[in-house]
């Protein structure tokens, strides 16, 4: 033990003292603060989706009243954002109302065909529970993980989690990479030993079949039946196996999470990108429109720890603003304040709440690192 801890602090110091230029010419400036921005988007995003059933409609201003359960959890972070930045009980006050609002829409029940569906509102409702200490949101957290560790199976892909429950052999990054960030947090929560262990469980398993170690790629999911691995890159995958770096490292202080967590951002910055304006790429609208906000959601996490090296830091920092930047002086129009899947121009038509989400999390991840950036 003692050898691989001096083998990651060795790691640590090569990858961390590397050079990099960062030659793109960044103006960062806007006219308001960001927690201006992320005060007109959040509330926007609420008045604009919010249905008195209890959920977040599919498009804006009543336009399609359909629902979607994980997009949901998604806007739901939003507003516990808002309410941890400001502690203004008009957004609490949506807290027990979506509860109980998605779980009707949902056919009154919290469970999912889709394994990482569930695990999206298992995080949210920990987060819920963390700020209320109302023991309804730990029970449910607790119902979904015990149904979620179900996905693990050795039968296909010696081991991880399964995307689907009547798709036992696709194991897939978008379900072994939340599971593992709500174990690990469960764990910080109860001290319990065995959700700590099946959070470097899912996470060695997930960096064995579906992580690049040269490059720091994510790779989308591996068919069990066949062993053919999907490399497919997608910012929501880059985020959650970054998310589950920033837990471990955070639990355990071993570097070697930092070092990934490193490798992680800086290939998402440089290779899953719209060049033209130095920001995250559009994925399309649908599901697609939200992997952008989770990434950058667990990259301002990441960049709240200490031990990044100098010259990553200015270079993750600058591009988390230049997004910012972009999204709001060219990725909307006022008054309208519409977002879509590209943070790089406005929508045409409605905007979907999957979009809308992303681009709110971004702003209010920057309101809340507002006061690190130099």
């Amino acid at each position: 033990m003692k050898k691989i801890i001096i083998l990651s602090s060795i790691l640590f110091l090569l990858f961390g003292c590397t050079k990099i230029e960062d030659t793109y010419p960044y103006d960062d400036t806007v006219a308001e603060s960001w927690t201006e921005i992320a005060t007109q988007v959040s509330d926007k995003m609420i008045m604009g989706f919010w249905n008195e059933a209890g959920y977040f409609n599919n498009a804006i201003n009543q336009s399609d009243q359909g629902f979607q359960y994980w997009p949901n959890a998604h806007a739901m972070d939003v507003v516990i954002d808002a309410y941890l930045r400001t502690k203004d009980v008009k957004y609490s006050a949506y807290f027990s109302k979506w509860f109980e609002g998605v779980k009707i829409k949902n056919g009154n029940t919290y469970l999912n065909v889709f394994y990482d569906d569930m695990e999206w509102n298992a995080l949210t409702m920990l987060r819920l529970y963390e700020i209320t200490k109302d023991q309804k949101y730990l029970d449910t957290v607790l119902l979904l993980w015990n149904d979620t560790i179900k996905a693990w199976n050795d039968q296909y892909a010696g081991g991880g989690l399964a995307w689907r429950k009547d798709m036992l052999y696709s194991k897939n990054a978008c379900s072994n990479g939340p599971a593992s960030i709500l174990a690990a947090r469960l764990y910080s929560l109860t001290k319990d030993e065995n959700y700590l262990t099946w959070a470097k469980k899912i996470y060695e398993w997930q960096k064995v079949t579906l992580y690049n170690p040269s490059t720091g790629a994510v790779y989308d999911n591996i068919n069990g039946q066949t062993d053919q691995v999907d490399m497919t890159t997608l910012t929501y995958n880059q985020g959650t196996f970054l998310g589950t770096a920033v837990e471990l490292f955070k639990i355990t202080g071993d570097k070697i999470y930092l070092i990934d967590a490193q490798k992680i951002s800086y290939y998402t910055i440089t290779r899953c990108i719209d060049g033209g304006n130095n920001i995250l790429r559009d994925e399309g609208n649908g599901d697609g429109a939200l992997f952008k906000g989770i990434f950058m959601r667990y990259f301002v996490e990441y960049l709240n720890q200490e031990g990044i090296a100098a010259d990553y830091r200015a270079k993750f920092e600058k591009f988390l603003v230049n997004n910012g930047k972009i999204a709001w002086t060219k990725g909307t129009n006022l008054p309208t304040l519409f977002f879509g899947p590209s943070w790089a121009q406005p929508p045409i038509g409605n905007s979907e709440i999957t979009a809308y989400a992303s681009a709110a999390m971004l702003f209010e991840g920057l309101a809340s690192y507002q006061s690190k950036l130099k």
